[in-house]
């Protein structure tokens, strides 16, 4: 006879499944599922040593969380700078390279590192998901936010494209009621309309500060939100590294086609820019890495909010690197913004938590 272990009921590990999604610099990653796993088993009937061990192992578990979640926010701020990093040299190599040969560039640099790893880590065959509606959509809108991105840093300030690209979670709140039915209760529907006037507040449209070339971040957090809601819809049999080659593999056709839009010749990077495209690729890639490890060290509701983090980062880069001066109203509505995605992240944690177990 075997009884049910009440330390795996109480406190059940956390196995995370990634689906890592490439940010609108490319490399950052967005969409996070996890999956619940009860602990092994149970126990026989004389577990009177057993049950003495769990209660410790349960108290060990308790401080060893704690530190874990520590250095995941720790990882996720780190994640945060190196994308504000990367963020700093698109815009700085954008006036003298198209955006969309950066963007071909960037995806090349991704699909061979990524493209390795799956090689070695998948033993099955790669592109036999490509195809999948869910990464099809998924792949289409990333690519169109990422567009929307690359062209709002090359023409707008660092500070107003990452600061209206924070509604991101905004735009996943309002498509998972519309589309996919989810219940969205009147509090976060008044945090997501709030948050809104927030980017209007940058924005400015119809005032004598609008610059219309702030659309193409809106373009971005359109197709990055879109992007992922389609994650949420991907079978859980795609690995984490398929996704990110198949968003790549998808950035290098989308990004000739901006080229050819755009109809600006190639050019030959000189040496700094090559430099700069250098450090992008690497420290897109350490960026990645640092926050598939914060997903997975950390409990998403404590560290997902540092993510905001990444607007503070490019407000200092915009003043030191480029001279940059955000007025009032920006940093109001950039404000705005943060306070109300946290407090959609904070409400969805709260309300998830109050879910009954399947």
């Amino acid at each position: 006879m075997r009884v049910a272990n009440p330390v795996a009921v109480a406190h059940p590990h956390i196995n995370t499944t990634n689906f890592i999604s490439t940010s609108p610099c490319l490399f950052n990653a967005t969409m996070i599922t996890r999956r619940y796993d009860s602990l092994n088993g149970g126990f026989p009937d004389f577990f009177s040593f057993q049950t003495t061990f769990d209660i410790a192992r349960l108290r060990t578990h308790g401080i060893g969380q704690s530190l874990d979640n520590l250095r995941g926010s720790i990882l996720m701020v780190l994640a945060m700078l190196l994308f504000a990093i990367e963020d700093m040299f698109i815009k700085q190599m954008s006036g003298a390279i198209p955006v969309g040969q950066i963007m071909v560039i960037l995806s090349l640099g991704g699909v061979i590192a990524f493209g390795i790893v799956a090689k070695i880590r998948e033993p099955g065959g790669l592109f036999d998901q490509y195809f999948h509606p869910a990464v099809v959509g998924r792949n289409l809108c990333d690519a169109f936010g990422t567009i929307g991105f690359l062209t709002a840093l090359a023409l707008t300030p660092i500070s107003t494209a990452s600061a209206i690209l924070q509604a991101t979670p905004l735009w996943v709140t309002i498509g998972a009621a519309i589309f996919f039915g989810e219940t969205v209760g009147w509090r976060r529907w008044t945090a997501t309309l709030v948050g809104l006037f927030g980017v209007l507040l940058i924005i400015r449209p119809g005032m004598e500060g609008f610059d219309a070339n702030a659309l193409f971040a809106v373009m971005a957090v359109i197709g990055l939100g879109s992007r992922d809601l389609f994650t949420r819809r991907l079978p859980r049999n795609i690995s984490t590294i398929k996704v990110s080659v198949y968003a790549f593999i998808t950035l290098i056709p989308a990004g000739i086609m901006m080229h050819l839009i755009q109809g600006d010749p190639i050019a030959v990077p000189n040496g700094p820019n090559t430099l700069r495209m250098i450090a992008a690729i690497l420290i897109g890639i350490g960026a990645y890495y640092a926050i598939v490890a914060a997903t997975r060290i950390g409990d998403l509701s404590l560290v997902s909010p540092f993510r905001y983090s990444r607007l503070v980062f490019a407000l200092i880069i915009g003043v030191v690197a480029f001279g940059e001066r955000p007025d009032a109203l920006t940093l109001i509505g950039a404000a705005i913004i943060i306070a109300a995605g946290l407090y959609t992240l904070w409400r969805e944690s709260r309300l998830n938590r109050h879910k009954p177990a399947l």
